[in-house]
């Protein structure tokens, strides 16, 4: 009976169990996040993409004047 005690007592293994946990978290997590934040940064590269474009026309007829 006091080995079962004294292994109730034992907490070396916890903390390796809550760093599992804990990592498995963050990257479920970030699995959960990366689409949406993928999607809205390749939107934002196209608007920027289209800015740059009108304002290498804006400087191309200011040139030509």
């Amino acid at each position: 009976m006091t080995r079962f005690k004294r292994f109730l007592r034992d907490e070396s293994g916890a903390v390796t169990v809550d760093w599992v946990v804990l990592t498995s978290g963050v990257v479920i997590l970030g699995i959960v996040v990366m689409p949406p934040i993928v999607r809205a940064v390749g939107d934002m590269a196209v608007l920027i993409g289209d800015q740059v474009g009108v304002a290498g026309d804006n400087l191309e007829e200011a040139a030509n004047r």
